[in-house]
């Protein structure tokens, strides 16, 4: 039995119906783009943009407390706005960490769908 990922594949596909086919291909593994864009669809899109644009805020946020921390002179400024960057810094990695969670998660949710429909097609060959 030949060992390569593709031939496997191959294999697999002359087994399927030409609708499971289709299925099949839509779960191909994606690029780092294509996880990005796909986290923006399905039910919940809307607390990704959501979060998007929250992360941008906070993002901003520590754009401004850091510009203000290069220009004041005394050092209970400079703590101040030292704290607040830092805080909106990692509120705004806390939010990234979020969508990274949310690709992986969707990333394995079409591998368990892969399994799935391999375990369908192999159960209906071994019942032919």
């Amino acid at each position: 039995m030949k060992t390569n990922m593709e031939d496997i594949d191959q294999l697999i596909k002359e087994t399927l119906t030409e609708e499971e086919a289709k299925f099949y291909d839509d779960l191909e593994e994606q690029n780092l783009l294509q996880m990005v864009s796909g986290i923006f669809s399905g039910k919940n899109s809307w607390i990704v943009y959501l979060m998007s644009v929250v992360q941008v805020i906070f993002f901003g946020l520590f754009i401004y407390c850091a510009i203000h921390f290069f220009e004041v002179e005394t050092t209970n400024d400079l703590i101040k706005w030292g704290i607040f960057g830092t805080l909106s810094l990692m509120a705004s990695s806390m939010l990234k960490l979020f969508s990274w969670m949310q690709m992986d998660k969707k990333a394995i949710i079409r591998e368990i769908k892969r399994l799935e429909l391999q375990v369908s097609s192999l159960s209906g060959k071994i019942s032919e």
